[in-house]
């Protein structure tokens, strides 16, 4: 007992002592305060040390699958130091952004100009060509830096999966998972190695994707909201800049933004007019930034490519001829407006193969270059000669005119006969008088579609005018059908009863004056005309900004569906049926072939439809008042399912509506969401299993498919990665040995030297 007594006085001692020597420290600490309160000035200047303190937070895990992404992205960058796939196309379309010529592209051009800016900061001059798939860049073309761009984008793709998953409010493990396997796709690897757009694309698919959701549980008009509204709007309009596909995912972002406005509507803390407002704000928002930063892109397009170049023959007389050094072909022809393809005669009689006959009169066709066969003489039906008099004598709306080709002198002329291509429209000739009973009816009537713009006089290049034919009331149109080989497969014009619709409207390229009746001399006088505008005009950069955006919503690259041998359909996509070759090495059996990860892929859409199961199991289940799922669990399982699976519908249902060829890549966007749905699936069975499984033998037998599945998606990466990097100097038994699905068309050489 004495013991334990001292030992107690001792702890009350060691006790007191701490006590007092806190106290002292308190009171130094007050003391030490003293001063500074005493002090306005050392007070203030610790207060305003204390509002510049700058903290930085850095994510080590987005760095580090940054830094892998980054790794595999740019490993042998470089090689095959030969043109891949559609480099073809994008990297020809930087070689004249280098040049300020003029190019059309069906697809908006904010990848191509972020692709022309890196290589004019390497100071590419432009002069490779990219003449054809295999051809060999030659020393001063900066190939690294020309694909930098897009393995960077397809670099960041990996930590902004992870950000988004985290923004979802999942783990962090699947967050990390969504990363990893963004890495180790194949498909994504490979289209990241070249010049090409998808990378960028997705980048800010993605991004746009992170800040609207972090804009929907961001505190309403904080700083961080506006801020995240921004950027959101410039991310998902950046994607539609890139290519139109991004489109669909800006519909997916618009559904989300009513949506949540839609469940505000039921908050009775929030008035009508602060809905009104709101409402308003974020309209504002997310329209009139879009319309900036697209009208921008464009604005800086066409004020740098202002020197005509070899695609501007797509466009209409008035937007030639604002271009720069334009050195080629303006004649008076007739050029149709929407179409652009000049109509002209030969003396080749037409000769239709079916019972329907023809009236063997001289062919008028149409074809997209220019030569001296699209020119064509107005004239008078009361004069007899093709001579002008000394007067101006002005064509105006509502005259009748006769149409002479210049060449053959005959008259253009249309009757009531089966045009050969399209029967329910007229056949269009020049008339020959055979003496059959079939007089030549040539009258045609002017009509100018724009007279309250420019008037009622008809004027090269930027009237735009009907030809009504007087004798059947029917228009001169290019029926966009190819006459068979009797025609040179060259396009049938026609003339239409409906006679209000775009293909009717023409322009006259340059006018110049007859000055001769006799047709050897008027001949050798039309061969010899130089091709060339004779004065510049200078429409605005709306018009022309307009009439862009016309021409690449309406452009047809003439790949209809199933026309490619590498195309394929959107249900082929779903399980990898067909890839794409891109590149083959002259001297092995070395390849670039597009294919994904067939582990990925597969769970991928394992994932889908076990969502659609599940959300089908709990609506039902919910329907009978059994509520599974805890009310945080639901709402997280209905909201990201939303995005997520919305967000896959949306970018790949339209495809099965498309008429045109499609191919591997046109999936990628909706693959993005498919690999976020099946992270999200993969959190979601873990939490059931936690919720439901009795034993913890089935916890461990899940985590231990997950990781057979993750080792399996390494091992596919890394066996077909000779087909991402094209590296590897394969045999035939080698590529055959890679062919795991009968479907996938690798390249073998006949013949090739040992490897």
């Amino acid at each position: 007992m004495d013991g334990e007594v001292k030992k107690r006085k001792s702890r009350d001692r060691r006790t007191k002592s701490v006590d007092v020597s806190e106290e002292s420290e308190r009171v130094q600490c007050e003391k030490a305060t003293e001063p500074m309160e005493n002090c306005p000035d050392l007070k203030n200047a610790a207060t305003s040390t204390k509002h510049f303190t700058i903290s930085i937070e850095l994510d080590l895990v987005a760095w580090i699958l940054f830094l892998v992404a980054l790794l595999t992205r740019t490993f042998r960058l470089s090689q095959p130091r030969d043109v891949v796939f559609d480099e073809l196309h994008y990297g020809k379309y930087v070689s004249l952004y280098m040049k300020n010529t003029f190019f059309f592209d069906q697809h908006p051009p904010l990848g191509k100009q972020i692709i022309a800016a890196m290589a004019s900061t390497v100071n590419y001059d432009g002069n490779y060509t990219f003449s054809k798939i295999g051809a060999p860049y030659t020393e001063n073309a900066p190939i690294f830096w020309l694909r930098f761009i897009p393995a960077l984008c397809g670099s960041l793709l990996s930590p902004l999966m992870y950000k988004l998953l985290l923004a979802l409010d999942l783990n962090r493990w699947t967050a990390l998972l969504g990363g990893i396997l963004v890495i180790f796709d194949n498909a994504l690897l490979t289209q990241s190695l070249f010049i090409l757009m998808e990378p960028i694309l997705l980048f800010f698919l993605t991004l746009g994707l992170v800040f609207l959701v972090k804009f929907h549980s961001t505190q309403l008009y904080s700083p961080l909201w506006f801020t995240y509204a921004t950027a959101a709007a410039v991310a998902f309009t950046c994607a539609v800049a890139v290519k139109y596909a991004g489109f669909y995912s800006c519909c997916l972002a618009a559904i989300s933004i009513l949506r949540n406005i839609w469940k505000r509507l039921r908050d009775k803390n929030v008035s009508d007019w602060q809905l009104i407002v709101q409402t308003f704000t974020i309209a504002v928002i997310f329209t009139a930034i879009p319309a900036t930063v697209y009208t921008g892109i464009f604005y800086v397009h066409l004020r740098t490519l202002h020197k005509a170049g070899p695609h501007d023959s797509v466009m209409t007389s008035a937007f030639q001829a604002s271009l720069d050094v334009m050195v080629h072909r303006l004649q008076l022809s007739q050029h149709l407006d929407v179409l652009l393809v000049a109509f002209t005669s030969t003396h080749v009689p037409y000769k239709i193969s079916d019972k329907r006959g023809s009236s063997h009169q001289q062919q008028v066709t149409a074809y997209s270059w220019k030569d001296v066969n699209n020119w064509w003489i107005v004239k008078r039906p009361t004069k007899n000669d093709l001579v002008v008099g000394d007067e101006p004598d002005p064509i105006k709306h509502g005259d009748e005119i006769h149409l002479v080709h210049g060449l053959t002198a005959r008259a253009l002329n249309s009757h009531d006969v089966a045009a050969p291509v399209t029967p329910q429209a007229q056949e269009v000739s020049c008339y020959i008088d055979y003496n059959i009973s079939m007089p030549g009816q040539l009258l045609w009537r002017v009509e100018i579609v724009n007279r309250d713009e420019e008037g009622d006089i008809w004027k090269a290049i930027t009237s735009h005018v009907r030809l009504i034919h007087v004798s059947t009331g029917t228009a001169l149109r290019l029926s966009g059908r190819q006459l068979p080989d009797w025609g040179f497969n060259q396009h049938e014009v026609v003339s239409d009863r409906v006679v209000i619709q775009p293909s009717t409207v023409w322009n006259v390229e340059e006018h110049r004056y007859t000055k001769t009746d006799d047709q050897k001399e008027r001949e050798r006088e039309l061969v010899n005309r130089e091709m060339i505008p004779l004065t510049r005009t200078n429409p605005s950069f709306l018009r022309k900004f307009t009439e862009l955006q016309m021409k690449m919503l309406w452009y047809s690259d003439g790949l209809q569906a199933n026309s490619h041998m590498y195309g394929s359909t959107p249900l082929e996509w779903l399980f990898l049926d067909k890839g794409i070759a891109y590149w083959v090495d002259s001297q092995s059996n070395g390849q670039i072939h597009l294919l994904g990860n067939i582990a990925i892929w597969y769970a991928g859409t394992f994932a889908v439809v076990t969502y659609l199961a599940l959300l089908a199991f709990y609506l039902l289940r919910r329907r009978r008042l059994c509520f599974d799922l805890p009310d945080g669990d639901w709402e997280k399982f209905q909201m990201s399912g939303e995005l997520l699976l919305g967000g896959y519908l949306i970018n790949y249902l339209p495809f099965f509506f498309t008429e045109r060829a499609l191919f591997l890549h046109n999936y990628f966007p909706a693959l993005i969401f498919k690999i976020l749905l099946l992270c999200f699936i993969i959190e979601h069975l873990y939490i059931l299993l936690k919720l439901f499984a009795k034993y913890s033998i089935f916890m461990h037998l899940a985590r231990l498919v997950v990781f057979v599945w993750i080792g399996a998606v390494f091992y596919i990466f890394r066996k077909f990665a000779v087909l991402s990097y094209g590296a590897a100097k394969l045999s035939a038994d080698d590529v055959i040995n890679l062919r795991w699905k009968d479907t996938w068309d690798f390249i073998l050489h006949k013949r090739t030297p040992p490897v």
